[in-house]
């Protein structure tokens, strides 16, 4: 915690150097706009020898708009602050970008794997990582194929096997 105060005291303590603002229409109805700012990091503001390799405190802020479909209207929620520590000196915007692509990552691999494929819940104690490395095969080769929908191809392949054994990669 001594971390996360002192990024935001460093923070509250001046301007920032530089701002940007980004916004998405995402899926199901949801718009997601996201603010970065970003203060600079002296060498030696740390108090910990590994703090001289950051170079930038970046804040983003979001505030997301989801459509209730059943009160016919947008509702807002907003999420505090979160405060990353960057190694690169880069744009504010550039910084945005790749926090953004990390979650993409998140979003496109881990929850697919949880909601779909149910990793999560898997009692498998004994070499979990060779059934995690089956899951992680069989992801990828429906979206080699080009299956955006994981959870309808699994049930589309569910009930004809004949559509597994024709994707491409797959040899029978």
């Amino acid at each position: 915690m001594a971390l996360l105060a002192s990024v935001r005291a460093a923070c509250r303590a001046g301007l920032p150097a530089e701002e940007a603002y980004a916004a998405d229409l995402g899926r199901r109805n949801r718009i997601e706009q996201r603010t970065v700012r970003l203060w600079p990091l002296a060498k030696g503001t740390g108090t910990e020898p590994w703090h001289d390799h950051f170079k930038a405190v970046v804040e983003v802020t979001r505030r997301v708009e989801c459509f209730n479909p059943r009160l016919r209207r947008f509702e807002t929620r907003r999420e505090p602050p979160a405060y990353y520590l960057s190694t690169r000196a880069d744009s504010a915007a550039a910084l945005g970008q790749a926090i953004r692509g990390h979650w993409g990552i998140e979003n496109r691999l881990h929850h697919v794997l949880d909601t779909s494929l149910g990793e999560d819940a898997s009692r498998i104690r004994r070499n979990p990582g060779v059934f995690a490395q089956l899951r992680h095969f069989g992801l990828n080769l429906l979206r080699h194929n080009g299956q955006a929908n994981i959870r309808a191809a699994l049930y589309d392949n569910a009930i004809s096997l004949d559509r597994v054994l024709d994707y491409k990669g797959v040899k029978h």
